[in-house]
């Protein structure tokens, strides 16, 4: 089935990531930069993308390779491969593009698109995100969004599973 343009059009390699920044920047527009595994996708995820998106005018979301799902969250992750991950990521209305990246953190992607906005979930403070310097090295601000992280794909596995 053919996609016609939509969500795999959202769908950016790295070098395009850095260049279309550019041009989104110039246009006037704040761009806001989330990440995550997005390893089935959940309400969690959801309002955390939203809220992200109304943190500025273009959403880029980073979604964790399958390489570093694994390192993070071990074996038998993802559950799902990246490119169906950043896929349906990228089909999600509030997102305007979505970048596949391999390092565990994503401080160097941030570092090439420099987002006026780093968002991330409620499972952190303004403190202890990792990203945190590298976005106010150039002047951008990290902020926290989203619901209580009352949900989780761990959790969601293990009900699937029918584990406790």
């Amino acid at each position: 089935m053919a996609d016609s343009g939509g969500s795999r059009a959202k769908l950016w390699s790295r070098e395009r990531a850095g260049k279309e920044a550019e041009g989104v920047r110039r246009s006037g527009r704040k761009i806001v930069f989330a990440n995550g595994a997005f390893d089935l996708l959940h309400v969690g995820h959801v309002r955390y993308l939203q809220a992200a998106r109304r943190e500025g005018d273009f959403l880029v979301v980073g979604v964790n390779s399958d390489s570093s799902v694994r390192l993070s969250k071990g074996s038998g992750r993802p559950i799902l491969p990246e490119q169906e991950r950043a896929e349906i990521v990228a089909a999600m209305a509030c997102v305007d593009a979505v970048v596949v990246f391999p390092e565990s953190s994503p401080a160097d992607l941030i570092l090439e698109m420099r987002p006026e906005v780093h968002a991330k979930g409620t499972d952190y403070t303004r403190e202890t995100v990792p990203e945190k310097a590298a976005v106010e090295s150039y002047g951008g601000e990290v902020r926290i969004v989203g619901d209580p992280k009352d949900h989780a794909t761990t959790d969601v596995i293990s009900r699937v599973r029918g584990l406790p």
